[in-house]
């Protein structure tokens, strides 16, 4: 399967700020997100979602459209569309004192 491409935007003391890019069929790999995060789609997107019990979902994102999960969340993420697609993910890290 094609590989989502990253682009790391930011990565500091307080956020981690990715771009990512997805071919139609393209797949970011089963992972399990560090931080609670949020993502705002660059592109309208139809992603197939696969959770770690192996459940698929297929949700539909408008570009501009926005929505945050908590850490934790284990997925991959697949471009179920026929057009390319891209968000920005927001990853938000612990504050240094906390």
């Amino acid at each position: 399967m094609t590989q989502a491409v990253p682009t790391q935007q930011a990565d500091d003391e307080r956020v981690r700020i990715t771009r990512w890019d997805f071919a139609p069929g393209a797949s970011t790999g089963f992972h399990v997100h560090e931080y609670p995060y949020a993502v705002t789609y660059l592109t309208d997107a139809t992603m197939r979602l696969i959770d770690k019990d192996g459940k698929e979902s297929i949700i539909e994102m408008k570009a501009g459209g926005s929505y945050s999960r908590p850490k934790g969340v284990a997925h991959d993420v697949i471009n179920a569309g026929s057009a390319p697609m891209a968000f920005v993910e927001v990853e938000i890290k612990p504050a240094a004192n906390s």
